[in-house]
């Protein structure tokens, strides 16, 4: 299944124009507040009624201005999971589940609920109150809720805005394996780059009201070209494999021929990871360096520079098959002579590449 949109609509002084096709999988719409991803999440749930749209899953249509189409968001089986939970408070977590079965048509019966209860490991709040729920918790139920209702795609309105740091690293396994086991298309909405890095199979940059750029993660949020929350927010995805883990609590990453070290992950020998890599956290050196603590050190090539208004710039470095961005500033730029084409070293500490922003690969 695929999602197919194109869309233009006017509030006030803002105009939202943006064409895309998510794939199955996980779309990300990343960019800043007011660049337009509520609105077209909502657009797509048939919550607004868009100027000019042409709106497709799976091949149907939900909204066709130029024809006259608009189906109504209860026909068009599209599961909803909110920033807050959005759970009736009067039910129970089972009642809240069975609620969402209500929705799913007799032509397409929803997945058995016990098996999205242990998918979800909410088996043992099934007799609770929401309001004795943790938000993370609550998120889980929202998702159970919107599965059962046997949706042809999920849509995410910034799911994890609203919970603390932990919560949100207990919630985003979940989307991990709804992205890597659904068949559908999942879109996401989002502003936190790491958030994008580990969970986007396709990313949809937007700002005030255009697409920037649509692909894959790594293209995307590789390009120093493409930054919708500024470069102070850049950062490169990188697809690695575990090589061996070190008695003194660091993991050994191949990427290709290099290699990467990074705090302790768990995960066996040759098992695929993704890692975000934030830009201000690489350093250039034009010369192998010597005698410093930084573990990471790889030979890499300059393929790109793009200079920033202000003193800062961006550096696309080619890692082997991947590519790094560092953010550095136009006086080393100039103090080093830095061009594209040139080989040079990307410096990394090892401490730097945070846990939160490693995770298992994606499903291709």
């Amino acid at each position: 299944m695929s999602l197919s949109v194109s869309l233009t609509h006017r509030l006030g002084d803002f105009t939202l124009e943006a064409a895309f096709d998510a794939p199955k999988g996980l779309t990300v719409l990343y960019g800043p507040s007011g660049s337009g991803k509520t609105t077209l999440i909502n657009a797509v749930a048939g919550l607004l009624r868009p100027d000019r749209a042409t709106i497709r899953v799976a091949g149907e249509v939900l909204c066709d201005t130029a024809r006259g189409i608009w189906l109504p968001p209860h026909r068009r089986r599209i599961g909803y999971i909110f920033q807050d939970a959005r759970l009736f408070p009067h039910l129970s977590v089972k009642h809240n589940l069975r609620y969402g079965r209500w929705f799913a048509p007799k032509s397409h019966p929803p997945a058995r609920m016990d098996d999205i209860v242990d998918m979800l490991g909410i088996g043992h709040l099934l007799d609770r109150r929401p309001a004795s729920l943790s938000g993370g918790e609550r998120q889980r139920v929202a998702i159970g809720r919107a599965l059962l209702a046997a949706p042809r795609m999920i849509l995410a309105d910034e799911p994890l805005a609203a919970l603390d740091e932990a919560r949100k690293q207990e919630i985003l396994p979940y989307f991990e394996r709804l992205r890597d086991e659904l068949s559908i298309p999942i879109l996401y909405v989002s502003h936190a780059p790491s958030e994008v890095a580990r969970l986007a199979t396709t990313v949809v940059a937007l700002e005030n009201g255009k697409v920037l750029s649509v692909g894959a993660a790594a293209q995307v949020l590789g390009d120093p070209r493409v930054t919708p929350m500024g470069a102070r927010a850049a950062g490169a995805v990188i697809e690695t494999r575990i090589a061996g883990h070190d008695s003194d609590g660091l993991t050994e990453l191949a990427l290709g021929d290099l290699r990467l070290w990074v705090p302790r992950v768990s995960g066996d020998l040759g098992a695929p990871l993704r890692v975000h890599v934030e830009a201000q956290d690489v350093m250039i050196a034009t010369r192998r360096p010597e005698g410093i603590s930084a573990l990471n050190i790889l030979p890499v090539k300059i393929r790109d520079i793009r200079i920033g208004q202000g003193p800062g710039a961006l550096v696309q470095l080619s890692a082997g098959e991947s590519v790094l961005l560092a953010r550095v500033t136009r006086r080393s730029i100039n103090t080093l002579g830095l061009t594209a084409g040139q080989d040079v070293y990307a410096v990394l500490k090892a401490v730097s590449v945070a846990k939160e922003n490693i995770a298992g690969k994606n499903a291709p």
